[in-house]
């Protein structure tokens, strides 16, 4: 995948009520992508992330670096065609 990627992913563990979605959004601000970060009724926080490939690689990186608020158990992920429409880095 070349240019502008969409990485989704999904974050198992200790993630909800611990800073981790203020600390995702501040990475990703960092890296320069678009997206968000949202709690999901089964615990879990989704990242959608836009942008470069490299820098989507390195938000996941840092999602599976264990330096994250919280406790990080597991980060599935999906890639896909950047579909645009972003704009900034939000929590949901």
């Amino acid at each position: 995948m070349t240019g502008s990627v969409r990485l989704t992913a999904w974050v198992r563990g200790h993630v909800q009520g611990v800073g981790f979605r203020w600390w995702t959004r501040s990475r990703a601000l960092e890296l320069g992508l678009t997206g968000s970060a949202g709690n999901l009724r089964d615990g879990r926080v989704e990242v959608v992330a836009e942008g470069s490939e490299a820098a989507c690689r390195d938000l996941l990186a840092a999602l599976r670096s264990q330096t994250s608020p919280g406790r990080v158990d597991h980060v599935a992920e999906r890639w896909s065609v950047a579909k645009g429409g972003l704009a900034g880095f939000v929590e949901r």
